[in-house]
């Protein structure tokens, strides 16, 4: 059994296809919580399953998270011909919005398939659902094509969808950009979208399909990733990745998210700060675990040696979510094979009406 409290609360990616021997080394000494694969660092199949294989070796942990960004659409990192692609949240959105029983029919069903091929390279931790809800004026990084539907119920209804499609595969879902990145009219990897909409309208709207999310009976085998955002009717000074108000009156307090939080990646843009000082306030906020992605080598390493180790609290909620990762029965998802499920999502995608 994984004793969480030996590792740093933090999680890093690797530059290329396999662990330079430094990585290596870094990983071995500081034994980060988590992993987390990009475009760059998947070619194949076994390259990937490799890669997973070195990073949890390294550390010295069997269970380490794996984690990568597998929505469907633009925001993939696994890409044909090697690997299979699947739909953006938009094109399921649509089919819902159509014929609400099929699409989410068919958003479980992408999930499902899409966990069986993630886990049958290690990969254990999928970035997705996005359950923001896109204000009309949201950035088109967000909103071109990532996103369910402007309603929260029905946000929440397909967010909910894939979260049970994952799990069927055994496979943990992170829902993002909790408490809501929807209002943000600039792409917080390159800078801090401020939101001044009051916090009456947030709850209705924003934070719904978090919320919603958070009390089902996934509640505790669910990730969530915080966002890059300043909500100024909750906090003016701070983002909520680095807000301990909204992590305390929001996220863990109003919705009742009692899961795994992580920071998205602190070298993004819309943070400032040395990467040390990310860190900490990232943690300060209340962050389970912090994430540094896209960095040089140098920063890695002022990132992993400044986290601290994952908090007792930390601790029994990424062991109860990796626990909960193979609680879900699985067993009536996978009738007649793969094949015989892609076709049938295939069917149902074809009923989507294009205009």
């Amino acid at each position: 059994m994984t004793d969480w409290t030996n590792l740093k609360a933090i999680i890093v990616d690797a530059a290329g296809t396999e662990l330079s021997a430094e990585e290596r080394d870094l990983f071995a000494a500081e034994k980060p919580a988590g992993f987390i694969l990009f475009k760059r660092n998947c070619v194949s199949k076994q390259q990937v399953t490799d890669l997973v294989a070195a990073a949890r070796e390294a550390v010295g942990c069997p269970d380490l998270p794996v984690l990568i960004d597998q929505e469907g659409g633009t925001v993939a990192r696994l890409r044909a011909p090697e690997f299979r692609e699947y739909p953006a949240a938009k094109i399921f959105g649509e089919l819902a919005s159509d014929a609400a029983e099929q699409g989410i029919e068919a958003t479980r069903m992408s999930a499902y398939l899409m966990a069986l091929d993630l886990a049958d390279m290690g990969i254990t931790v999928n970035c997705a659902p996005v359950v923001d809800v896109p204000a009309p004026d949201c950035h088109e990084f967000l909103s071109g094509s990532r996103t369910f539907s402007d309603s929260p119920d029905m946000v929440g209804k397909l967010g909910e969808a894939v979260c049970r499609g994952l799990l069927a595969g055994q496979v943990t879902p992170v829902m993002k950009h909790i408490p809501g990145h929807g209002r943000a009219k600039v792409d917080s990897h390159f800078a801090l979208p401020v939101v001044d909409a009051t916090a009456e309208i947030l709850s209705t709207t924003d934070f719904k399909p978090f919320k919603y999310l958070a009390q089902t009976n996934m509640k505790t085998a669910l990730w969530a990733m915080a966002a890059h955002v300043v909500y100024s009717q909750l906090d003016p000074d701070s983002a909520a990745t680095v807000s301990a108000r909204v992590t305390r009156d929001v996220i863990r307090g109003n919705m009742g998210f009692d899961g795994v939080l992580i920071a998205d990646d602190i070298s993004m843009k819309a943070l400032g700060g040395t990467i040390e000082d990310r860190v900490a306030r990232t943690m300060a906020a209340g962050m389970d675990v912090t994430m540094i992605c896209n960095a040089s080598f140098e920063e890695r390493v002022l990132a992993l040696q400044s986290a601290p180790k994952v908090s007792a609290s930390a601790a029994a909620r990424l062991a109860e979510a990796e626990r909960q990762r193979t609680a879900f029965d699985a067993s009536d998802n996978d009738n007649g094979g793969r094949d015989a499920l892609h076709q049938k999502l295939a069917e149902l995608l074809q009923q989507r009406k294009t205009g």
